[in-house]
């Protein structure tokens, strides 16, 4: 079985995040690392193939830097990594990563599984792997909690707040799950060497056969106008009782019209 799982490089959300001057997250000035997210999905893509005899690509696109996410990823262990490196992605919105995606996808061939995590930590709009499935014209069975690969088909538990729901595809598909699915493992020292050795491959976007004119800020479909700093938190109101702190309590909420 041949495993893909889309990870991301993030700035670290410890970090205290800015903007650049053309209002994208400034991403040079922070640290950053496999977005948490990410890492249920390459935890669940591993204990898929090993009970499926499996294979596990991680793919990542970026900048330099973004060979942190795949070297994690190896860490862990999958078995070897993609890197679409290419000036022309800075900027891309969610449209161009899921063409960039769908299109490195294509040339590594073969793809049984597509998984992802529930979102980027840095975005967080969860909206990739509908069009990824969308581009490659596979079934997508999203926000699992379980899930379960046999003959030929991928079952999944969604958890709702009054229900879970069982869905159930054919192979191949796109599959995106939440924090919920594992407890993902940490990288022992022996993974940690042996990453060293394992095959990364980075791509252009020629490589992959996408247009520079199609991805990257300037094909963006939405356009971020201003950005500012969130204000300081006010010191909050202190009520002192003095027999009447019930009723100025009532008050602050009802003003808040929270009751």
């Amino acid at each position: 079985m041949n495993i893909v799982v889309c990870v991301k490089y993030v700035p670290d959300a410890q970090a205290d995040r800015s903007f650049t001057a053309d209002n994208t997250t400034d991403r040079a000035s922070v640290d950053g690392l496999l977005s948490e997210l990410d890492e249920y999905a390459v935890e669940e893509a591993l204990v898929i193939a090993d009970a499926n005899d499996g294979e596990v690509t991680v793919l990542t696109m970026g900048p330099d830097d973004a060979a942190t996410a795949i070297k994690k990823s190896l860490q862990m262990g999958a078995h070897k990594g993609v890197h679409i490196l290419d000036d022309a992605i800075a900027g891309s919105d969610s449209v161009a990563t899921s063409l960039i995606l769908s299109s490195a996808i294509r040339k590594i061939g073969d793809v049984d599984l597509v998984l992802t995590g529930l979102g980027s930590t840095d975005g967080g709009m969860s909206v990739v792997p509908a069009m990824l499935a969308e581009r490659l014209g596979l079934p997508q069975v999203t926000f699992a909690s379980e899930v379960t690969v046999a003959d030929g088909s991928v079952t999944i538990r969604r958890d709702g707040d009054a229900a879970a729901e069982t869905i159930k595809a054919s192979l191949p598909a796109v599959v995106s799950v939440t924090d919920q699915i594992n407890e993902p493992r940490y990288p022992s020292f022996k993974g940690i060497m042996a990453a060293k050795k394992k095959p990364v491959d980075t791509w252009s976007l020629a490589d992959i056969e996408v247009e520079a004119s199609q991805v990257g800020l300037d094909a963006a479909w939405s356009t971020v106008v201003n950005v500012e700093q969130r204000p300081p938190r006010s010191q909050g109101t202190i009520v002192t009782d003095e027999g009447n702190g019930g009723a100025e309590l009532a008050d602050y909420l009802a003003a808040g019209k929270f009751i």
